[in-house]
């Protein structure tokens, strides 16, 4: 009975091991649409198996922004061996940093802006969307003013 657990120990850690090779080369991005002026999270998408993902108006992409300088497929975010690049699809450009890129590699805390005046998407590399969520805000009433015990703000 002993060596039949111990066979099934074996057997399980050899999957856990297969398991871990596998997702080793599948790190987690998480996406952060930020603020226009705050620059704060105000929606956040996180992909932990995706080798592609589109981003773009049409809404077959996996993160769809509704802005008229945006692309119906204006990016993609590839994932190549372990690191993850930008590869520019759109007519109106794709900035990481400031910068006008057609495709470079993106490294962690990156900011990409979909055209010259559109929106903000910050990368994070293996940050699950939990781990990364927008701030509670909280509102202090006036003292002439309801008590508000819990606020959610939408774009």
């Amino acid at each position: 009975m002993s060596f039949l657990w111990g066979n099934i120990e074996v057997k399980a850690a050899i999957f856990l091991w297969a398991v871990g090779s596998f997702l080793k080369n599948f790190r987690v991005i998480t996406l952060s649409l930020l603020h226009p002026v705050k620059h704060t999270p105000v929606q956040v998408w996180s992909f932990p198996s995706e080798p592609i993902i589109r981003i773009g108006r049409s809404s077959d992409n996996q993160v769809v922004l509704y802005s008229a300088v945006v692309s119906r497929y204006h990016l993609e975010l590839r994932q190549s061996n372990s690191m993850w690049e930008v590869v520019n699809t759109g007519t109106n450009g794709t900035y990481v940093d400031g910068k006008r890129v057609t495709q470079m590699a993106i490294a962690d805390g990156a900011v990409l802006r979909l055209a010259r005046s559109g929106p903000n998407i910050q990368v994070h590399l293996g940050v699950a969307q939990s781990e990364f969520s927008p701030p509670a805000t909280t509102v202090e009433p006036k003292s002439d003013e309801t008590s508000l015990t819990s606020c959610e703000i939408s774009d």
